[in-house]
Order: structure tokens, then C-alpha cells, then sequence
């Protein structure tokens, strides 16, 4: 599935393509296949072990709930060879937390956020929390964000993407620069089929 928002920012759950009942295909209360994103499956899933589809389910919301909150990843996946998912699956979420933490202000992470977190992305299923004990968690029980603090968020991460997006091609735009310049391309060199017309703009163009 796929997370998407509207314009008035509600969450819209798209995508059911490999969705399946929650029984399991051989009705046992058990799933078997091997799909999703890597980065956001339970440890089961990755085992190749059956799995309770709610459970890997409250997993991926916990893998979502960290990228949402903190802007990355928590782990590239969940297996011992990861280095940050490896300190959850060992009980040691105090070093996962403070690996985390030094990219951040301090006190970013709250100790609910962390607790939550935390109890969602257990190694063994049956530690993780139910979607209930999600719901009445103390950090679900906090402020929330208005639509107006919403919108200002993503307005600030637009302008994060638009500067990111224009430091590149800047980048791009030097590099390719040099190249010619080291190369010793000039106003009407052609290359190929194209011809260089103006370093400033479309440096290579179809002559036409």
C-alpha cells in the first residue's frame, strides 16, 4: 500500500494490489508471502517465517510513524546485520535512540515517542503493540498538530525540496561546465548529432 494526502492533508491509503485477507491464503490466520518494501517489513517477513498480517501491519505504521516524525528512516531493514535495527532486536534501544538523537535537537525525541516506537518495532511479534494499545498510548494522548500547523509544515519541507532540487542542477550545471571547458568545446562544436549552442542554457541542442 501507499500513503498519500489530499489537499486538506487527510491520509489516504492506496494501492491494494498484494493486500490479502487477513486469515491467510490457507485460512490458518497465517500469511506467507514474501511482498512489500524491503525496509518496511517485519522481521518475520524478512525470516520467511508465517506471519499475522495485523501484526507485521502495526510494524510498517511504526517504520512510518519514525519517517514521518523524524524526516528519515529508523534502519535500512529489520535484521541482526542492520547496525540500528540490530540494537532494538538486542534490547538495546537506549543506543538506538542516542544514535538517532545525534542528528537532531536535543530533546527531539520524547521518551513517549520512544516508548511507542519502541514497543512497535519489537523482534517478536507477539511483544509489539495492538492497535488499541497504540490508540491509548501517552503519545497519542498529546497536543495535535492544527491545519494550519500542517500546512506551514509542508510548505517549509516544499522549500527544502525546491532548494535541494536547485542546489543540484546548480551542480550539475558547474560540473558539466568544467567538463567542456576541459574538453574544449566551443559555440558551434558539434558532438554526435547535436550542436553546442550556449553554456548558460541547453549547452547541447539538436541542430535544427
Amino acid at each position: 500500500e501507499n500513503i498519500l494526502l489530499d489537499k486538506d492533508y487527510n491520509a489516504k491509503i492506496i494501492d491494494f494490489g498484494f493486500a490479502v485477507e487477513i486469515e491467510g491464503r490457507e485460512k490458518d490466520g497465517y500469511c506467507r508471502s514474501l511482498v512489500g518494501t524491503t525496509s518496511y517489513m517485519a522481521p518475520e517477513i524478512l525470516n520467511r517465517q508465517p506471519y499475522q498480517g495485523h501484526v507485521v501491519d502495526i510494524f510498517a505504521l511504526g517504520v512510518i510513524l519514525f519517517i514521518l516524525y523524524a524526516q528519515h528512516p529508523p534502519f535500512t531493514q529489520a535484521s541482526t546485520s542492520d547496525s540500528f535495527y540490530k540494537l532494538l532486536a538486542t534490547n538495546r534501544a537506549d543506543l538506538f535512540w542516542k544514535m538517532h538523537s545525534q542528528r537532531h535537537e536535543a530533546n527531539f525525541f520524547t521518551e513517549e515517542f520512544k516508548d511507542l516506537i519502541t514497543s512497535m518495532l519489537q523482534l517478536h511479534a507477539h511483544q509489539r503493540l495492538s492497535m488499541a494499545d497504540i490508540v491509548g498510548h501517552p503519545w497519542m494522548q498529546g497536543q495535535h498538530a492544527s491545519h494550519a500547523d500542517v500546512e506551514q509544515e509542508f510548505a517549509l519541507r516544499f522549500q527544502r525540496v525546491q532548494e535541494t532540487r536547485q542546489a543540484e542542477a546548480e551542480k550539475n550545471k558547474n560540473e558539466k561546465r568544467k567538463y567542456e571547458q576541459q574538453k574544449g568545446v566551443r559555440r558551434g562544436d558539434r558532438i554526435g548529432d547535436k550542436v553546442y549552442l550556449d553554456l548558460e542554457t541547453d549547452t547541447i541542442q539538436d541542430r535544427k
